[in-house]
Parts: structure tokens; sequence; C-alpha cells
């Protein structure tokens, strides 16, 4: 079994701007990545399987609704603090990160932000404790980065709605409990119902054959006629702003989570050029293996000291969509550059299972695409600055 010898890098202290229980959650987060998941995610990765037997394990370390208060089975931690979760899962692996992040930012997010006070208590506390699992269904086969041109659809029936339509590219999809789903009403407008598992005509399958994110879960959502209960419609907010700004708690995710990706390629590298010797001295000792390396760690500081930042404003209630885009966009390039980079330091192994790299880079092609596109982030900042929309 691989032994998990990461070392994280502080290049500028920014430890010192975290409070002690900041550090304890991600010491916490840390060390149960280094004995539960690290021995076991090549094993997964390479046999394209989600290791389901680390779902109570992340429940309790806070990943599944970190910023949800007590009272509904969340841990009541603030926003930095659901980063730092976020850091130190996808440092061991992004599809870890992304079923922890769909699961509290796009699932336990909008319940407790849109539903009632029954809704919040019949599902928040299963769904912190990981006895039920969710998905968050936006995309579509047609409708990618234009959510709002969405075909699902729900009609009243008077005692309930018929909800008819798919979902695609849906982590946590085929082993859901229940589907946090976004569809058009008669008159257009987009709301959220929560559709369980078992109500007749709704059905997940799985998506195969996928080059990333290989040890997450992915999958369709598929309504056929599905029968929800009123009761299930989210009330408390509709329209397209309400999916996105779930979208900004879990871009807000990312942004943090790339840090982590980007740390143990950096760690990885740093090492091999260290141990490893041609032409009678360590690689680490060559001008651009060096260049390679100082790079690294410098991009690495700049998100690290961005995305604290950024915590900060979120716990003020002051962050922007944009500034939050900028974060995602910004962390997940560098963190794929990096991966890039790291890849050619350790040569021919750097391919290989024996190392975390190539699966980091392979996973941080989808990450630099979901939850918003690399170009599409751009535009947002672009629209941001000029006041000048690209979209229309």
């Amino acid at each position: 079994m691989k032994s998990d010898l990461f070392q994280a890098p502080d290049y500028y202290q920014v430890d010192d701007l975290l409070t002690d229980e900041h550090k304890l959650v991600r010491d916490t987060a840390r060390e149960w990545v280094k004995k539960n998941l690290s021995p076991i995610i090549e094993e997964y990765a390479q046999r394209a399987e989600f290791p389901k037997e680390l779902i109570n394990g992340l429940a309790e370390v806070g990943a599944f609704g970190s910023y949800i208060p007590e009272k509904y089975g969340g841990a009541g931690l603030d926003q930095i603090s659901y980063g730092l979760i976020m850091q130190e899962l996808e440092r061991g692996d992004s599809g870890i990160r992304s079923t922890a992040s769909v699961q509290s930012s796009l699932v336990m997010g909008p319940i407790y932000n849109y539903g009632t006070k029954a809704q919040r208590q019949k599902y928040l506390p299963k769904l912190a404790s990981g006895e039920w699992m969710g998905s968050f269904g936006l995309t579509e086969p047609n409708h990618g980065s234009n959510p709002g041109g969405m075909e699902t659809k729900f009609k009243d029936m008077g005692d309930h709605y018929l909800l008819n339509g798919a979902k695609m590219w849906i982590s946590n999809a085929p082993i859901c409990n229940v589907a946090v789903v976004w569809a058009k009403n008669e008159e257009g407008r987009i709301h959220g119902l929560i559709v369980e598992r078992g109500m007749e005509g709704f059905s997940t399958p799985e998506t195969h054959n996928k080059w990333s994110l290989r040890a997450s879960i992915t999958g369709e959502l598929i309504f056929d006629n599905v029968k929800v209960p009123k009761e299930n419609l989210l009330p408390n907010k509709s329209g397209l702003g309400a999916p996105l700004l779930c979208l900004d708690s879990a871009r807000y995710g990312i942004a943090w989570g790339a840090i982590g990706a980007a740390m143990d390629c950096y760690d990885t590298a740093l090492r091999y050029a260290k141990e490893r010797t041609q032409f009678g001295k360590p690689i680490g000792q060559f001008q651009l293996q060096q260049k390679k390396l100082a790079e690294m760690i410098t991009e690495i500081t700049k998100a690290q000291l961005l995305t604290w930042r950024l915590g900060v404003l979120k716990n003020e209630g002051r962050a922007t969509s944009a500034q939050i885009s900028m974060a995602k966009r910004n962390n997940v390039d560098m963190a794929l550059k990096i991966a890039r980079e790291a890849r050619q330091v350790l040569g021919a192994m750097g391919i290989s299972g024996e190392y975390s790299i190539m699966r980091h880079a392979m996973n941080l092609e989808s990450v630099i695409t979901y939850e918003g596109t690399h170009d599409v982030h751009l535009l947002i900042t672009g629209l941001d600055i000029t006041g000048l929309n690209a979209f229309k």
C-alpha cells in the first residue's frame, strides 16, 4: 500500500491568516485523506470505480454541508473552513472533492437556502450524515453553458407536478437518493424540485468510458412522466438566478480544491527532482527544473492568497459572482498547468499510476470545463469590468 508523503507548501506563511479552528479542520481532513483516500485512489481510478466506502468518512470530516447549521446536521463552519476541506479532498482526488461539492453546495445548499423548514428537516440531516446522497440536475444534452435554454419541464396536475426531460453529466446520479432538479413550469419560469429515488419514471443511468474523474460516479437523470409531490417544490427562490447562486458556492469550493491538486503535483515533482539523479547530480540542480518548480510555487502562492481573500469576502457576504468566477478560472488553469509541468519533471514516470500527477491532470481537464467553462468565466469577468454583455 502506497505511503502518502505529502508536505503542504506555504511559501508566504498563509497559515498565519487562518484561525486555530481553520487549521484544525484542515489538518483533520488532511490526515483523513492520507489515511483513507491516498492508499486506494489509484486503484479505484484505474478501475473507473467510485469508492463508496469513503462516504461515511467524508461525512465525519464535515465534507457534507460543512457550513449548514448544526441543527440540520451540518458542522456550522465558516466558508474558509469549507474551502480548506475542499482543498484537502482535491489534493487526494478531484472526483472525491466533486462528490462532496455536489452534496454540500448543489444539494444541501439549495434545500437550506430555498426550501421550507419541513424540507430542511427531512433531507438535510440524512445528507449531512451520508445516509443519503444527492445530485444536482441542471446541465442537459442540448444545454450546458446556456442553462436558461433548458428543455426539462413540469406541469401542474392539481395534486402533483408531472416532470419530463433529461439531465446529463451529473455527479453522484447513479447513487443518489435525491436530486435537486431545475425545470421550467408552463410559463417558462425555472424552479427547483426535489426528486426522490423510487418515484416512478425516474432513472439514473451511469456514464461510462470517461478518461477523467474516473473515481467519481457520473450519470444522467431521466424523467418520464415523474409525479412529483407539490411539497417537493423549493418555494423560496425561482428563476435562473436560483441555480446560478448554487453554482457560485460550488465554484468557490473548486477554487480552493484546485489548489490542493496543484499542491500535490508540486510536492511530488519537488521530491522527485531532489531524489532523481542524472549526469551525476539530482535533476533539481539543473536550471530548467528549478525554473519549473519556482514557477509552480509562485502560482500556488498567488492562488492561496487570492482564495483566502475570497473566503474572507464570502464570510462577510460581500463576495460577488464575478469574483468567484475569476478565482475558479484562475486556480483551475493554474493547477492544470502545474500538473503538466510536474509530469515533465518526472519524465516517463509521470504517466505511471505509481504517482498522482497524470490522474490529477486528467481530472483537471474536467474541472476546467464543469461549473462554467474556462472561456465562459473569462467572459463573466469581461462583462463585470466593461458592463458589455458578450453573451448577447
